[in-house]
């Protein structure tokens, strides 16, 4: 079922944009009903102590009362968020470039890019709306929550579209930067272009990708930066022609230089308990350093790259803030 077009948005609560449910029609339950059926995350317990403090509303922004038929709405609008504090992300992102339709960002480590789970305002979205006061930002792409660099927000929906299919069409230059072990076999070989076919895994190690036989559906231009005799490490250029889901961190623990700070590759290693922040010292040594691209809008080129570097020596880098 596709969701309905809303005539009105609600305006943001401390940077969470409010988030929309669609009804289902003919619906003979009633609105706490409802929701406790379509959104089991929260009990009922929880549905109505917030409906009896106004925070889900109807279409045209009237609060909804509890026991109303839900069939007489097409949409309720609700406020994510979370009973469990936080952790701190103690490091910052960087503003590095803001006009009437981009905003361009020096993303951390350890940030995760939208709400999702058990992050909502430690997020990158959430930080910049709290920060500009912005209610239109949208991502134009993703970083993985562990990789920092450059990133490209939208600011204005009309161009939105322009911009978004830069990325579906591979439009794109991107530039990554990578600190991962040196193996001479492998610098024997480079610089290189690494063509393989990945594929998830099945089971416990779900999340990981792998190369499995096949056509090629993923390429990597691979290139030695720099080298540290004394840690054995070294500073990787990459620069993916393809887009898919892990496809650097994949294809370097193929080649076998995972990247340090991998909690996936080469080995799946389990999550901290929800209570316990990571070792802010050991990030992934992973970084959008670069995105290039021709502006649709005034076929200007454009250029943006991170003030952020790597280490190539233990242990890591230092948090901002405690």
């Amino acid at each position: 079922m596709s969701r309905p077009r809303p005539d009105w948005t609600p305006p943001m609560r401390d940077g969470v944009g409010a988030s929309r449910v669609a009804v289902q029609p003919g619906a003979g339950r009633t609105v706490l009903e409802f929701l406790c059926a379509r959104l089991p995350a929260l009990d009922a317990e929880a549905w109505r102590a917030r409906l009896d403090a106004g925070e889900v509303l109807a279409a045209d922004g009237r609060p909804v009362d509890k026991s109303e038929p839900c069939g007489q709405h097409r949409l309720l609008w609700y406020w994510r968020r979370l009973d469990a504090p936080e952790p701190r992300v103690p490091f910052d992102e960087i503003i590095l470039h803001r006009d009437e339709r981009l905003l361009v960002v020096d993303k951390p480590h350890f940030l995760p890019m939208t709400p999702k789970g058990r992050h909502l305002h430690e997020t990158l979205l959430v930080r910049l709306k709290k920060a500009t006061g912005l209610e239109t930002l949208v991502p134009l792409h993703r970083l993985d929550r562990e990789t920092a660099g450059v990133v490209l927000f939208s600011l204005d929906p009309a161009s939105r579209g322009a911009y978004q299919a830069l990325f579906r069409d591979r439009a794109i230059e991107k530039v990554y930067e990578a600190v991962a072990p040196w193996r001479e076999a492998l610098g024997a070989t480079l610089p290189r272009l690494h063509a393989s076919r990945l594929a998830e895994r099945e089971g416990e190690r779900f999340m990981q990708m792998h190369e499995v036989p096949g056509e090629p559906d993923a390429f990597t231009r691979i290139a030695l930066m720099e080298r540290d005799a004394a840690s054995g490490l070294a500073r990787y250029r990459l620069e993916p022609l393809t887009g898919r889901k892990h496809q650097l961190r994949a294809h370097l623990a193929a080649l076998g230089v995972p990247i340090v700070g991998d909690r996936i590759y080469p080995v799946l290693q389990p999550e901290p308990a929800p209570d316990a922040p990571p070792d802010w010292r050991e990030p992934l040594r992973l970084l959008a350093r670069e995105i290039a691209f021709v502006d649709p809008i005034d076929g200007r080129t454009r250029r943006f790259a991170s003030t952020r570097r790597l280490s190539l020596h233990a242990p890591g880098i230092k948090p901002a803030t405690a």
